[in-house]
């Protein structure tokens, strides 16, 4: 697996906002097959930071009504990413 395809986009929400706040936490939406180690080594290539711990986990899709019928959000994989030292920019303009 690529370094660069294992990043697929940040997740901005107001809980990940705090996080990033207190703890120096960042939230990512990776690959589904991207594991802890591999997910580690691409923040700190693609960033520039020292990454201190990396937690994952799986996303479930949510059932959602559309009218008669019923469907279901898709499952993602997210990883909470803590760093020893730096910070990652494409988040402080948000």
């Amino acid at each position: 697996m690529n370094i660069q395809n294992v990043i697929k986009k940040p997740v901005v929400t107001e809980k990940s906002s705090l996080l990033k706040e207190v703890t120096q936490s960042y939230v990512f939406e990776v690959d589904k097959r991207a594991d802890k180690k591999l997910i580690k080594k691409s923040i700190e290539e693609l960033f520039n930071v020292k990454v201190r711990s990396v937690n994952t986990l799986i996303q479930r899709g949510k059932v959602k009504k559309f009218g008669k019928g019923s469907g279901r959000t898709r499952c993602w994989k997210k990883a909470v990413v803590s760093l020893a030292e730096g910070k990652i920019e494409i988040f402080e303009g948000v």
